[in-house]
């Protein structure tokens, strides 16, 4: 419990917890503000619900095997910790990626269509 002062508390320049607020962001970017968020970290990770929890609220960050699974599902967490590394070129490398696939995903979409349309026409 805090003291009952008339003390403002300020943001916190710990690295760490810096660190913890970066892979939130990154977390809730990609998953939103669900209770299916936390589900989805669960699953990616196979960390426990309280600790996900803390993960989204930005208090403590995973360490380890789980930043590695977050890193493999999530781009952007992945993007956060290129950033934080001061690795640009890497992250512009991750956007081409992301961008050639979801073109690829519009292009089939595309052929689909025109696909059901000439079928219609016969």
């Amino acid at each position: 419990m805090l003291p009952k002062t008339a003390r403002k508390l300020t943001p916190s320049s710990d690295p760490n917890l810096l660190f913890a607020r970066m892979l939130s962001d990154a977390l809730l970017e990609e998953l939103g503000h669900t209770h299916r968020a936390v589900k989805t970290a669960m699953r990616w990770t196979g960390a426990s619900e309280s600790c996900v929890k803390l993960w989204l609220t930005g208090t403590h960050a995973p360490r380890g095997v789980h930043l590695v699974e977050l890193m493999r599902h999530s781009d952007e967490v992945l993007r956060g910790i290129l950033l934080a590394a001061g690795r640009q070129d890497a992250v512009i490398a991750l956007e081409f990626g992301i961008l050639r696939t979801r073109i690829r995903a519009l292009m089939q979409m595309m052929d689909d269509e025109l696909a059901m349309q000439a079928g219609a026409g016969t």
